[in-house]
């Protein structure tokens, strides 16, 4: 089973790059399935249901939607076995640009927005500088030299990253991202995190890293919705 985490910034366009690139999985053989992180409400189930693959969606509410999606990770690559895919994509709705939803052993794709202006990329943090693939949407928007700089500015804070110009209309790039996936690794077991999430009051935000849920502890909301208190 390969594990593709796919973040970004609000609005640069992760859902369409997702519908083209699953289009083109499938076209080569491959049975994607998809679990969809957003925080409060999403119809992008629908959207992706038309594309006749499995759905799942997680609704992060009150937490940390990047949070929500790291200890929910061993329950999603069970479902999308059960289902019988080969490939678990993983959309996440980053906000904070602190958190980095990447575990060691997956493909981290960051999707950025160019019209956002050219020093967004040292802006993003983690959830750029520890991707293996980046993104670049809505270049069609801006002239040649502006995506350039972008390009550069990307390759600036992420020198080891491939970037991937997109266009969520035409469809631009998802061959090249669909190619790259198959070439990912396979998700392993006792999977860590790529970065150190930010201080603050759970187990994530205190230092732990290991991503299964049994070393989590404090209020946990399962995808179903449930929401329990483990611990003292």
């Amino acid at each position: 089973m390969k594990l593709v985490v796919v973040a970004g910034t609000p609005g640069s366009g992760k859902t369409s790059v997702l519908l083209h690139t699953i289009k083109a999985l499938k076209r080569r053989g491959n049975k994607p399935a998809v679990v969809k992180v957003d925080c409060l409400w999403t119809d992008d189930d629908k959207r992706f249901g038309r594309l006749d693959v499995p759905i799942r969606v997680g609704l992060a509410r009150d937490m940390c939607p990047d949070h929500f999606t790291i200890y929910n990770t061993e329950p999603m690559l069970q479902w999308a076995e059960e289902e019988g895919a080969n490939v678990l994509l993983n959309e996440t709705a980053g906000l904070c640009l602190r958190c980095a939803p990447y575990p060691d052993s997956c493909l981290a794709v960051c999707v950025i927005d160019v019209t956002t202006g050219p020093n967004t990329p040292l802006k993003v943090g983690p959830l750029l500088t520890t991707a293996d693939i980046v993104v670049m949407t809505k270049g069609d928007i801006v002239s040649q030299a502006e995506r350039e700089v972008f390009r550069e500015r990307v390759l600036e804070v992420n020198p080891d990253s491939l970037v991937v110009e997109a266009n969520g209309l035409s469809g631009k790039g998802a061959i090249e991202l669909a190619e790259l996936i198959e070439d990912g690794v396979e998700a392993g077991e006792d999977m860590v995190l790529r970065y150190n999430p930010p201080l603050a009051i759970c187990t994530l935000c205190s230092g732990e890293k290991r991503v299964e849920r049994k070393y989590h502890m404090g209020v946990l909301r399962h995808l179903d919705g449930f929401m329990e208190y483990k611990g003292e």
